[in-house]
């Protein structure tokens, strides 16, 4: 674990090399008595470049509850750094009152009173409040969407993802990137690229066919006088952990020497500032950094790290700006000498309750939704334990969806994937469908049934293991770990592929997974294209509604050791 000590010196002395600022920032918010919108947007300008930085909606155009993630572990060198630090410790090193605002936004402690006392985050209305503000100090802002944006809500399947493309137009970006936009199949990706007023950039896909780029790779902007070029970055392992079929002839790839071209190129052409809009994942980009010179600023994307203060790699600064419209990003920049000489950055909390939303992007948010209110605000039954997703291993809404699959698939055992997108709902709430699509909502939604062997078992849990735990951050090639019901089992990080995974038994009986024996395994969301089976949200809702009410234990079956 890294001290606040050295975490400190280190930036200071960062700092004084580039002019990075905003260290305690967060602190002198908590010993406020009472967060108001001009504390939340206020900011001492730097220089005549900013850049906004929004990441990972998921089609949240609501204010949402979203707690963060209990286990976020990192393994090898990245082992206790940030964003791989959660909870007190969290707090501690950032140097956070615990029960304040900014531990409510940025960890899960305490997070059902705190979302009591604070309010639900988010909602592009008061997310369009907040550009429209810093636009208002410095109309040269730009506006950069880090992808994940048209898919992960009710409205969005329905519509394939158009009801975010017309909201978010109103933002009016300057550029994006991408990942699971990639699931509503290339044609549609394409036919919405064809109506987009700013560039889809992914430097990283190409048309596999002829081996050239399949989209623009960067823009360049003249901005506060100065040159900046953004190159966009999609998510690299899309073959691996979406449906290839659903966008074939594409390929993907970090393509390092690539990138190491481009920056050239742009550099070649006058930018001043080389700006990567990312969407690696955190520890991707950290690797990246320290291996590719010239870039300025990476802004983070696909892992969904919040982070208060940016962290710096050899010359490059790492901006993480959270997920699902909890937070926006300003980044104000000084250059001099055709360089980067200074950055200060804030991370804003979008309490829904404290920034007033905008009167033009609600209106076109409830347009969108008005067709489908009767569907999205229908009760399926209700919660009493707290619902929630994010995290390396089983969150509650897992568990849910874990135990409708068996129930309802007759399974022995049930495995879901390890999703990162989803808000969480607090005790006592209503379950609509619209909460039930917000973690199941997507366009290869079958829920299979099928036998499979434990020896088969073991090894789907060790193959999404090292995607996840393999100590080369180039090799984590999925999101968290494979969610597991009617299954306990331990796990232990530090080990390689093939000797993580141990103890596996069944709930139920307390007997061992045998590797020769056969089990009923009940899943969904299949990379496979003939995969057959009802859609995983009418299981959840037949579950849920025979249920009445959920109350779920708390999950004790798999058992993590690490170094």
């Amino acid at each position: 674990m890294i001290s606040r000590r050295d975490f400190l010196q280190a930036t200071i002395a960062a700092s004084a090399i580039i002019g990075a600022s905003g260290i305690g920032q967060w602190g002198r918010l908590a010993a406020q008595q009472r967060l108001t919108q001009d504390d939340l947007l206020g900011f001492d300008p730097l220089g005549s470049v900013t850049l906004i930085h929004l990441t990972d909606l998921h089609a949240q155009l609501k204010p949402v509850w979203f707690r963060e993630p209990e286990i976020n572990i990192g393994v090898g060198e990245v082992n206790g750094l940030p964003p791989h630090v959660t909870g007190a410790d969290f707090l501690k090193l950032y140097d956070i009152k615990p029960g304040s605002p900014e531990a409510y936004a940025l960890s899960h402690q305490d997070f059902e009173a705190l979302a009591k006392a604070y309010g639900r985050m988010g909602g592009l209305d008061r997310a369009a409040t907040v550009v429209k503000s810093i636009r208002s100090e410095r109309p040269d802002a730009l506006l950069l969407d880090g992808g994940d944006t048209w898919h992960g809500s009710y409205v969005a399947e329905k519509t394939a993802g158009q009801d975010v493309v017309n909201v978010m137009n109103l933002l009016k970006p300057d550029a994006m990137t991408s990942h699971w936009e990639f699931t509503l199949g290339r044609d549609r990706v394409d036919e919405i690229v064809e109506t987009l007023e700013f560039p889809f950039l992914g430097a990283n896909i190409f048309d596999a066919e002829w081996d050239e780029p399949a989209y623009e790779p960067y823009k360049m902007f003249e901005r506060g006088g100065a040159k900046i070029a953004v190159i966009g970055q999609s998510f690299p392992y899309m073959p691996i952990a979406n449906p290839g079929w659903m966008f074939p002839g594409l390929s993907f790839g970090i393509r390092e020497e690539r990138i190491v071209e481009l920056v050239a190129e742009v550099r070649d052409q006058g930018a001043e500032l080389v700006v990567l809009l990312s969407h690696n994942g955190f520890d991707v980009d950290r690797k990246l950094a320290s291996r590719v010179q010239g870039i300025d600023i990476i802004l983070c994307g696909h892992t969904h790290d919040a982070l208060p203060e940016p962290v710096q790699v050899g010359e490059t600064f790492l901006i993480a700006s959270g997920s699902n419209g909890k937070f926006v990003s300003r980044i104000d920049v000084e250059i001099s000498g055709g360089a980067m000489k200074a950055l200060r950055h804030k991370l804003i909390p979008v309490f829904s309750d404290i920034i007033a939303p905008d009167a033009e992007m609600a209106a076109a948010i409830n347009a969108e939704r008005a067709p489908y209110e009767a569907e999205l605000s229908e009760v399926l039954g209700r919660t009493d334990s707290l619902l929630y997703r994010r995290g390396n291993f089983n969150g509650t809404w897992d568990d849910l969806i874990c135990n409708a699959l068996i129930e309802e698939r007759e399974a022995d055992i049930a495995l879901s994937p390890g999703f990162r997108w989803g808000p969480s709902l607090l005790p006592g709430d209503p379950i609509t469908r619209e909460a039930l699509f917000n973690v199941t909502g997507m366009s290869y939604p079958a829920a299979y049934r099928s036998e499979m062997t434990g020896e088969r078992l073991k090894a789907i849990l060790e193959d999404v293991a090292d995607n996840l735990f393999n100590p080369d951050p180039f090799y984590q090639q999925g999101g968290d770990m494979v969610r597991v019901g009617g299954m306990g089992y331990a796990i232990d990080v530090g080990k390689p592929m093939g000797a993580r995974v141990s103890q596996m038994t069944l709930l139920a009986s307390g007997e061992p997974v045998e590797p020769s024996k056969s089990y009923v395994v009940a899943g969904w969301a299949s990379v496979n294209e003939e995969t057959e089976g009802p859609a995983i949200w009418d299981v959840v809702e037949a579950y849920i509604k025979r249920k009445k009410v959920i109350q779920l234990d708390p999950n004790k079956s798999v058992k993590v050791f690490r170094a």
